[in-house]
């Protein structure tokens, strides 16, 4: 499978360029939403230049102080990153990590909003849709650099890799689940119910609800998912990931349940 096209000196991969599509879906989505709100759109396409910049310096980190197995069996390991500037930051190898982009992201709106007098916890609410859209569209940039793949299978969908791609120890194996595809499947029905829950419930949400749900439905599909993966980072023998994923998952629950603490006990 190819993954990517010459244009002069130039080799465009198609990894970059679906996360690029991925992030102007989102940018769509947050730039209707924050319309319906009646802000002015365009502050949402200013905003996107900062949101990626951040988003991939967190998913860059996240990726250095988490980094797979394969990754260390090849040398590329947290202190190899640090002692190696030019590959700390060359991303043309790979080596992001989605929860580091949302954390990146996160601490880069809110230094947008309190510089222009925005509502924070409001403009969580605006790109959290946006932002498990563009999940969404971007896991099939795992699906061209056949990476993200699960464990090995024999059901109707598996999905076949090639040899060079294939993790050390399942030389052998030639299909595998499509994690990337169950991924973005799951990112899409997260960012359809968090859609209808801000229409539906909107008298009885609060700013930073639907941000909290988010925070609550990626992290359950996330960790579920990882149970299928074959290249999980490790942190203490336990998936780091899951970890990471289980404590938003919790701490967001709690966050939500003791926002709405009062109109649970009257009802």
């Amino acid at each position: 499978m190819p993954q990517g096209f010459q244009v002069g000196p130039v080799f465009i991969r198609y990894y970059g360029v679906i996360l690029m599509l991925g992030a102007l879906a989102g940018g769509w989505l947050a730039a209707r939403e924050a319309k319906r709100r009646e802000y002015d759109p365009e502050m949402v396409w200013d905003l996107l230049i900062w949101l990626i910049v951040g988003g991939v310096i967190g998913a860059r980190l996240w990726h250095v102080f988490t980094p797979s197995p394969s990754a260390i069996a090849e040398g590329r390991t947290t202190m190899f990153y640090l002692t190696h500037p030019f590959d700390l930051i060359n991303l043309r190898n790979g080596g992001l990590g989605i929860p580091g982009a949302v954390i990146g992201g996160a601490i880069t709106l809110y230094f947008y909003a309190r510089r222009n007098g925005l509502n924070f916890s409001e403009w969580t609410d605006i790109a959290a849709p946006a932002l498990a859209l563009g999940q969404a569209i971007g896991r099939w940039g795992n699906f061209v650099n056949q990476e993200l793949y699960g464990a090995p299978t024999d059901l109707p969908w598996k999905i076949y890799i090639e040899p060079l791609y294939r993790l050390s120890g399942y030389e052998n194996q030639e299909y595998y689940h499509p994690l990337f595809l169950y991924e973005s499947l799951w990112n899409l029905a997260n960012m359809a119910l968090l859609l209808w829950m801000m229409h539906r419930f909107s008298d009885r949400l609060k700013k930073g609800d639907i941000f909290l749900v988010y925070l609550i439905i990626y992290p359950v599909g996330r960790f579920l998912l990882d149970f299928l993966r074959l290249d999980a980072a490790m942190l203490g023998g336990l998936n780091a990931n899951q970890m990471a994923m289980a404590v938003v998952a919790m701490l967001s629950s709690v966050a939500l349940f003791w926002r709405h603490r009062e109109e649970i006990n009257r009802d």
